[in-house]
């Protein structure tokens, strides 16, 4: 209270100062802080097979693919298995030219299409388990890089910046940092969304798809089967392309100049910007990468 009464302008100046700059870095801490748990939300999300992400859901779709689409698949099948039958008897010179070798042939594409037929769901954990190992993997090595550290380090080098600041500076920027939460909020928000859509797509997949995989082992119609496992591959490993696109944000925000407290702010908006987007289009680019139509 001296101070006060010796020089009441300074001693205001310096409290308000002390309010601030508690404020700004409170909102930072804040904000990273909400970020990495808006990580461990994503890692803990994708690391999950469509059954152990909800297995009431996993257990609807099942239910619902083998009683309804599952009898329409087996006259897909049935249609297909004939048709490769008379196509292979009629390309032996319309059946003069007669080889037993055919029957063989066609009774053991027969016996692989029943079974993969019968087995779509556990062909999807399989692709998804192949899946999980890289997602896992990735989670592991780049544990570092996907978490933004706020540590006193940091904090010490944005206060000393801070305190240089005049209080029009610190004011504004107090009022700038409420846009950092807004965006992180928005991010985790939007993430949210892509992959829970995600999740929700390849439920959508796996529901339908007893119908194109029972087409799967024709030489003329098996392209639709063929590009229904790429785009479940596809869908499998988008999760693998989001934490690289996490990781490459945290990377960005660790590395730079926090001394730049605006600046550095505006980055991270940019930044979390640009993250909204590259996560929205890893769907495309997967299936992209997997020449899934």
């Amino acid at each position: 209270m001296m101070d006060f009464f010796r020089d009441p302008i300074g001693w205001m100046d310096g409290w308000i100062r002390d309010l601030l700059i508690e404020g700004i870095i409170n909102s930072f801490e804040e904000a990273f802080g909400g970020f990495n748990h808006e990580v461990e939300q994503i890692a803990g999300n994708l690391g999950h097979t469509p059954s152990s992400f909800n297995i009431d859901i996993f257990n609807m779709v099942r239910s619902l693919s083998e009683t309804v689409i599952m009898p329409i698949a087996g006259i897909v099948l049935a249609f297909v298995v004939c048709y490769e039958l008379i196509t292979m008897v009629i390309e032996k010179n319309n059946g003069h030219d007669f080889d037993t070798f055919i029957f063989f042939k066609w009774i053991i594409k027969t016996f692989v299409a029943i079974m993969i037929l019968t087995n779509v769901f556990e062909i999807t954990e399989f692709i998804f388990a192949i899946a999980q190992t890289a997602v896992q993997g990735s989670a592991e090595f780049l544990g570092a890089e996907i978490t933004v550290d706020f540590g006193w380090r940091r904090v010490m080098y944005l206060e000393e910046a801070l305190w240089e600041m005049s209080l029009w500076q610190l004011f504004n920027l107090q009022m700038q940092t409420g846009i950092l939460s807004l965006a992180i909020r928005v991010m985790g928000i939007i993430v949210f969304i892509i992959i829970h859509s995600r999740m929700l797509e390849i439920y959508l997949y796996m529901a339908i798809g007893p119908i194109p995989l029972a087409s799967i082992t024709n030489s003329q119609y098996g392209q639709m089967g063929q590009n229904w496992l790429k785009a479940l591959a596809a869908l499998a490993f988008q999760a693998f392309l989001i934490m690289v696109c996490v990781a490459i944000y945290g990377v960005m925000l660790s590395t730079f100049d926090i001394t730049d407290a605006i600046g550095f702010l505006w980055m991270n908006v940019g930044y979390t910007i640009l993250l909204i987007l590259m996560l929205w289009k890893t769907g495309a680019m997967s299936k992209a990468i997997f020449g899934a139509h």
